[in-house]
């Protein structure tokens, strides 16, 4: 079965009892192993008990198919469920995840991870048409998913966000739930059990090797430069920055504008219409947001956000390459800021 986004945390810390194997996979590494350790603590309690999780390589796994059903099979020495974990799999173990699902011996919970799989993932379809397997997919965190784990993280040590913080939180995290969670725990130390979050202090703890290049890609597109934006983007992937957080920084980018650009139409002064923005503009690129907001009319600025939802959507729901419906858009984003431009 599929488990639903909604449902998928919840599951993985109470999985049904009828389900005996469960595939944890998509793009998010980090949030796979979150999920995978939720699911073995909810059976066995402790990640390193050597009596109640068992590993199993791929490649142990295609030179013996049987192990996996003996594994399962097994009785822990101490009492209780054990879990069988499989890391890295591909579809070249899906003969014998399906033979252990014919018989299911034991009562073991088998987790597997796997990577990224498309729709034609034989493993994938395997663990979604079986009623006593579920398949859980993990993409990176949407932007409500993200302020949850913000939130989580700084609040199990009572530290307080401010707005301004958590704009920029959302805006530079997110790609990787490991990732993510390793910044907060960070900034949470530099906080101090108690204390709060403002926006220089989130500024200063957190580090995204590739926001900056984010940036570049974000203001050239906005400013019409394709070039640029193309150049910026290509770093930006080779510094370990996902399609999706470069999208949705690109979206935010825009809503940015289109909040400044609709007071200006109320008659704001462009200087008043900046100030009110919060987080407040870095000083430089305070210039190039300007001239944008000279440049882009609501309408189009409408148009281009509208670009960009699709492109994440697509990016959620299609077998496309991400990287290449982030390109598309990119370009598509910059031809709009030159055509405004002129």
């Amino acid at each position: 079965m599929k488990v639903a986004a909604n449902r998928a945390d919840a599951f993985c810390h109470n999985p049904d009892a009828q389900t005996r194997a469960v595939l944890v996979y998509g793009p998010d590494d980090g949030l796979i192993r979150e999920r995978a350790d939720a699911l073995t603590k909810a059976i066995a309690e402790d990640l390193n008990d050597p009596f109640r999780v068992a590993e199993i390589t791929v490649s142990g796994l295609r030179e013996d198919p049987a192990r996996l059903a003996d594994e399962a099979a097994a009785i822990a020495l101490t009492g209780g469920r054990r879990v069988v974990r499989l890391r890295s799999a591909t579809d070249a173990i899906v003969g014998a995840v399906e033979d252990f699902l014919e018989v299911s011996p034991g009562d073991a919970l088998v987790v597997v991870q796997a990577g990224a799989l498309n729709t034609r993932s034989k493993l994938r379809k395997l663990f979604e048409s079986s009623k006593s397997a579920a398949a859980l997919a993990c993409y990176a965190d949407d932007e409500r998913a993200l302020d949850q784990v913000i939130r989580d993280t700084l609040g199990a040590e009572n530290i307080s966000v401010s707005h301004e913080a958590m704009d920029y939180l959302t805006a530079n995290l997110g790609a990787d739930r490991g990732l993510s969670r390793a910044e907060l725990q960070k900034l949470a130390l530099y906080a101090g059990a108690g204390g709060s979050v403002d926006y220089d202090d989130a500024v200063a703890s957190v580090g995204n090797s590739s926001a900056l290049t984010i940036d570049d890609v974000v203001y050239a597109a906005a400013g019409g430069n394709g070039l640029a934006a193309d150049r910026a983007l290509t770093r930006s992937y080779q510094e370990g920055a996902n399609p999706v957080t470069i999208l949705r920084a690109l979206s935010r980018h825009l809503m940015r504008l289109q909040l400044a650009r609709a007071k200006i139409d109320e008659g704001a002064p462009v200087d008043s219409a900046m100030k009110a923005l919060r987080p407040p503009i870095f000083f430089k690129l305070s210039g190039p947001f300007r001239q944008q907001l000279r440049n882009w009319s609501s309408r189009n600025i409408a148009r281009a956000m509208a670009l960009v939802l699709d492109a994440e959507q697509q990016c959620k729901r299609t077998a496309a390459p991400a990287d290449a419906l982030c390109g598309r858009t990119v370009l598509q984003i910059s031809r709009l800021g030159a055509a405004n431009r002129n």
